[in-house]
């Protein structure tokens, strides 16, 4: 499959060469960020901080953006996020040309670009999923990241140009004008909402049932543990390339600019190989081999004698870079349906941006106690430590399930009145099941189990008659009315293979019996002190 199939899509294509070029703009301004920061503080961990203060809010702050992805219109807010990050990014220009910056202060608008990228970063790449249909998504994102690394291989060497030649203010004016591209692009796009019949869930609930649904997925939970690992170790690079570039030979913001753009070239080559190397290779031995050459490429690094070897060395890191990023990524998004894909790939930036956030903290303090040679073999140990995990934590397989809604679900008739928030709601299903397919029954409902919990369901048990042994009873709780309602709108036509293995264990002439419940008190003045609902369910 050619890796350009994706841009076919005119919505796509243009939201790609939109962001194609923020992200041109983007680098450049981390070019004169850094060596900014150079130039107004001697300290070597203040230079990784910055890196660390664009990866700390992502981390902190990439929950609460999958969870309004999902809540709210992503278009809105994509249009919220570029239009904070250019009010930022102008004030930035300003102080800088002003000379009011200080190290600090430089820190503190660097945060908030990163705040500003953390509620952006889920709903665009949940979007991805909306713009190209499903067999295109790895390829989608391999060319999110063909983008990123193209301006990554031309934007900081572009930068470094800027900054020697104009200083760091004009770099951020760049940065300032490159939001206005995406924000065009997300003006014209009109997408097709579809209007959601339940309540939108509230942040810390969304919060909630996304941390519950990556928990109850194992193969997401492997996903999460390798990609901080790599990100704890990997950042090790770009934390310490300023100070690396200024101690090489000839060293100055163009070479620092050059170097990164070796960096972006290897990454580009490395989506382009993506595809046939994951089909030769396998997911799990196509991480362990990225991690391999990150581990050599920060060897090479160390040694720092001359930019061409350097140079060198980040070609190899930027192509191992790119290859395990996106195959997190799409992993992810293939284990995740839509209703919650933004908060799965919040929860994996805030795993893979946590580990970067504490290893630029970590070995920007090893670099300045120990020195560099020190700082890098070190974090190559890391990265062989995290090969080690992939015989423990291996990647699940990539499996192109089909998530999308199974929409058979049907709001049941009730005899009596209840307000959506009514509950708690108790349901028992019936089966009857023949001695010999108790085994594989008990199996399937080790399965049903997880996808009930994953869904929100509450207090599951299987209970089996004492008086009628061949009769089980599945139940489980949802706190409300439209907690129930919202749980069965959330299975996927992956998950019907599982009811369907149990409809064929039943042995009952009807299909299993479903009995629904709410709760209601049993003290009398708790009872009276209510008001008797009046409206009717959703």
């Amino acid at each position: 499959m050619s890796p350009l199939l994706p841009l076919q899509h005119p919505t796509f294509r243009n939201m790609w060469t939109a962001n194609l070029a923020s992200g041109f703009g983007a680098l450049i301004q981390g070019v004169g960020a850094a060596w900014l920061m150079t130039s107004i503080s001697n300290s070597v961990d203040m230079v990784a901080l910055v890196q660390a203060s664009t990866s700390l809010p992502i981390m902190l702050f990439s929950m609460v953006g999958g969870a309004i992805a999902d809540s709210f219109h992503r278009r809105k807010v994509m249009l919220a996020a570029q239009s904070f990050m250019l009010i930022v990014s102008a004030t930035l220009m300003a102080f800088t040309y002003f000379g009011l910056i200080t190290p600090w202060l430089l820190l503190a608008f660097t945060f908030l670009i990163g705040c500003g990228a953390a509620i952006n970063n889920p709903s665009w790449q949940a979007s991805v999923g909306d713009l190209v249909p499903r067999t295109d998504l790895p390829g989608a994102v391999a060319l999110n990241s063909i983008g990123f690394n193209l301006s990554r291989s031309v934007g900081p060497a572009v930068g470094g140009v800027i900054v020697a030649a104009a200083g760091a203010a004009a770099a951020f004016a760049v940065n300032t004008v490159s939001y206005l591209p995406v924000l065009l692009v997300l003006f014209l796009w009109k997408p097709n909402v579809v209007d959601n019949p339940l309540p939108r869930e509230s942040i810390g609930p969304a919060i909630a049932s996304g941390f519950r649904y990556v928990a109850m997925s194992p193969g997401i939970g492997k996903v999460l543990l390798r990609s901080f690992v790599f990100g704890f170790s990997a950042i090790v690079i770009l934390a310490l390339l300023p100070v690396v570039s200024a101690n090489l030979p000839g060293g100055g913001p163009l070479i620092y600019g050059l170097l990164l753009g070796a960096f972006g070239l290897g990454a580009v080559g490395g989506a382009l190989l993506a595809a046939p190397l994951q089909e030769r290779l396998g997911g799990e031995m196509l991480v362990r081999a990225s991690f391999l050459g990150f581990a050599i490429c920060a060897g090479i690094t160390a040694l720092g004698i001359s930019p061409w070897l350097t140079g060198a060395g980040l070609l190899l890191g930027g192509a191992c870079w790119v290859l395990a990023l996106s195959l997190f990524n799409v992993s992810v998004q293939l284990a995740s349906p839509r209703w919650v894909v933004g908060r799965a790939l919040s929860f994996y930036q805030t795993a893979t941006f946590g580990g970067m956030a504490l290893g630029s903290w970590i070995w920007g303090v090893a670099a300045e106690n120990y020195g560099l040679p020190i700082a890098l073999g070190t974090a190559a140990v890391a990265m062989l430590v995290g090969i080690a995990l992939g015989f423990r934590f291996p990647l699940p397989p990539r499996v192109v399930m089909d998530l999308a809604p199974l929409n058979r679900f049907q709001v049941p008739h009730l005899e009596i009145d209840l307000e959506p928030r009514s509950g708690p709601i108790v349901v028992e299903i019936t089966y009857i099941i023949r001695t010999e397919d108790i085994p594989v029954f008990l199996n399937t409902m080790t399965e049903r189990r997880r996808i009930r919990r994953r869904d929100g369901a509450r207090h599951w048990a299987l209970l089996r008659d004492l008086a009628q042994p061949d009769r089980w009873v599945e139940t489980y709780q949802s706190p409300t009315w439209t907690d129930y309602v919202r749980h069965n709108l959330r299975l996927t036509k992956a998950d019907a293979e599982v009811s369907e293995r149990l409809r064929a264990l039943h042995a009952g002439e009807e299909p299993p019996a479903v009995r629904r419940y709410v709760e209601r008190p049993t003290d009398w003045l708790t009872a009276v002190a209510k008001p008797k609902p009046t409206i009717a369910p959703p």
